[in-house]
């Protein structure tokens, strides 16, 4: 199943497959292309099946040199927005972020530490890759949060391209080319090239692996393939340092899975892997070698056996989901390929097995039935294999899918693809009056002209052949991106309550200045206003947020203290406040909805009573 003059076919037994695929390698036919550019064998062509006539935009960027551009470009368009407008999306990413902000702070880039506690969950690796953002760019530690989310874009995008060059494994540029786009167009894979954490950059490691071992699995060689084993295990490494075995699970668990569909072990060993697990252990050792000395061996004990086989056993944070959650979640985050796939599942299993779908499914069917088993359940997990479903929906595009679908799975499918963007048109429009405030005009047009694309791409889908829905498909999710993330939800003024925390005490008398600004909090704990703050903001209780205001040096010349005090720990403060003979003012008060939990916050800023009215008079004399 594949693309008349872009593929091989692939067809027959496992033996003819891989012997087709190692022959078509080797050909230079220039009138014809196949995998890596190479032409397709004639006999197998004879018995494939009509490709539908390709359209213009296909056939103009559906070569190996225009293709990665096209694809670069569809990125930035669908990355780009949101990336310096967006505030930090608790809790997660700001965790990362001032996990970073504190190596640069403290010059200690082997331990991972949130204000004074231990972030032993994850290894170094995005770690670095933030702090060495933030140095390339010229910044110090109040670098702007879209600095410490370049590597999440750059992983993103690099995942885009991955995927291009791991499908050309099995299909021309043209099939290629579709795969990348599907991937690049996925909800799940914009939401992650705007956070800063490890999901984008781990992405782009797993598919840059799979990619090196899919050639090495279709030479079938003998003998060391030492380029792509250097890749392969490289790739791998950089995955670990990353996030820990998530993916070395993935691309173990599709080694595994090729060796029993095919029955047959031996074409591993051109992946070198006894060098290449001693050249992977000399690459993640250096740094697990120094934390286990910097933290006597207390984080292992903690990512491995807290974090990562916590989440196995039981579902952490209130993220526990029974089995074939993700399943049904893929139907969202993966959007707009779940559309697709149903329309080309006919054609995907009458080549169940080619090459092409055998590797799809050794990927994808063992890592998701690991995920769908853990208790914990986040939508991200099931990203890396994302790009296992769009190698076949690809090919199958270009056999003509979607001619011979029934009605009852296009009418299926077209709903699947209109819904997202209609929804979110709605949700842009309805959304912030739900909020209190007036929606956002260019946010809703672009959204809403969004939601006409996705429409017009359900009708084309509907009508056939789905490859021609793909140019409206594109242009929905690049208005949506655009959008969302640009206008939309930049505009959300309610939920951003950290950013407008922040500018409150900017706003405080005699507190502009950060570095003279001592500030605590009660009630109020997310990441995002530590990350904005300063480390050293410190979390107390009410009690200690009144002791705070009432030292004695609260009221020194040149220094601000402010308490940010939660409405729900506002009477505990005020009892505390008599019990010290503190007489507290309100200087601001900040309300909005905290998204996590959902619930209304309303924060009152206090002061020290004789400080607020020192820093009064101190401006009144500026004034002057």
């Amino acid at each position: 199943m594949a693309e008349k003059s872009d593929t091989q076919k692939l067809q027959g037994d496992a033996a003819e497959d891989q012997s087709v695929a190692h022959e078509a390698r080797e050909a230079e036919d220039a009138g014809r292309e196949g995998p890596e550019g190479t032409a397709a064998d004639s006999a197998a062509t004879e018995t494939q099946p009509a490709s539908i006539r390709k359209p213009v935009w296909l056939r103009v960027f559906g070569h190996d040199v225009t293709a990665p551009f096209l694809l670069l470009f569809l990125s930035l368009l669908l990355f780009v927005p949101g990336q310096w407008t967006v505030p930090p999306l608790d809790r997660d990413e700001p965790r990362y972020t001032q996990a970073t902000k504190q190596m640069l702070e403290t010059g200690d880039y082997v331990d991972i530490r949130f204000q004074d506690q231990a972030r032993h969950k994850k290894p170094v690796g995005i770690y670095w890759l933030q702090a060495a953002a933030v140095k390339l760019t010229g910044n110090g530690v109040d670098a702007p949060l879209w600095v410490y989310r370049l590597p999440s874009i750059i992983g993103a995008t690099l995942s885009v391209l991955a995927s291009f060059w791991m499908a050309r494994a099995f299909l021309g540029p043209a099939g290629a080319l579709l795969v990348g786009g599907f991937v690049s167009l996925a909800i799940i894979v914009g939401v992650e090239a705007r956070l800063a954490k490890t999901d984008a950059m781990l992405f782009a490691t797993v598919v840059i692996a799979q990619g090196a071992l899919a050639r090495i699995w279709l030479r079938d060689a003998g003998e060391r393939i030492w380029g792509l084993s250097f890749l392969f295990w490289t790739a791998l490494a950089a995955g670990v340092l990353i996030k820990g075995p998530v993916g070395l699970m993935v691309v173990g668990l599709t080694v595994a899975g090729l060796m029993i569909l095919k029955r047959q072990v031996r074409w591993f060993k051109a992946a070198a892997p006894v060098i290449g697990i001693v050249w992977l252990l000399l690459l993640v050792s250096p740094w697990f070698v120094a934390i286990w000395i910097a933290t006597d061996g207390t984080f292992f004990t903690e990512a491995i056996g807290r974090d990562f086989l916590g989440k196995v056993g039981q579902g952490q944070e209130g993220h526990g989901a029974p089995p074939l959650t993700h399943l049904g979640a893929m139907f969202g985050i993966f959007w707009p390929l779940p559309a697709f796939f149903l329309i080309a599942l006919p054609l995907i299993w009458k080549e169940r097995a080619s090459p092409l779908v055998t590797f799809a499914i050794a990927w994808f069917v063992p890592t998701w039935v690991v995920f769908e088993l853990v208790a914990t359940k986040l939508p991200h997990y099931t990203l890396p294999i994302l790009p296992a479903l769009a190698l076949p929906v690809a090919a199958a595009l270009l056999e003509g899918a979607g001619e011979q679908t029934g009605k009852w799975m296009k009418r299926l499918a077209a709903v699947l693809l209109a819904l997202p963007p209609v929804g979110l048109a709605a949700v842009a429009f309805a959304g912030p009056f739900v909020l209190g405030i007036w929606p956002s005009p260019p946010g809703v047009v672009i959204v809403a002209i969004g939601g006409v694309f996705g429409i017009a791409a359900a009708s084309r889908l509907f009508r056939g052949p789905a490859l021609y829905a793909f140019p409206a498909t594109s242009l929905s999710a690049v208005c949506v991106a655009i959008g969302i993330w640009g206008f939309v939800g930049p505009a959300l003024t309610p939920i951003w309550v950290s950013p407008r925390l922040v500018a409150a005490l900017d706003e405080v008398p005699g507190c502009q200045s950060g570095a003279t600004r001592q500030v605590v909090t009660s009630g109020f704990h997310e990441p995002s206003f530590i990350f904005l703050e300063g480390t050293g903001t410190r979390i107390v209780s009410p009690k200690d947020a009144a002791e705070f205001l009432a030292q004695k040096d609260a009221q020194s010349e040149g220094t601000c203290r402010v308490a940010a005090i939660e409405s729900r720990e506002e009477a505990a403060f005020l009892t505390s406040a008599k019990e010290f003979g503190l007489v507290p003012v309100v200087r601001k008060r900040v309300d909005g909805l905290n998204i996590n939990g959902g619930d209304n916050v309303d924060i009152a800023l206090y002061q020290n009573d004789s400080a607020a009215k020192g820093a009064e008079s101190g401006n009144d004399e500026e004034q002057q």
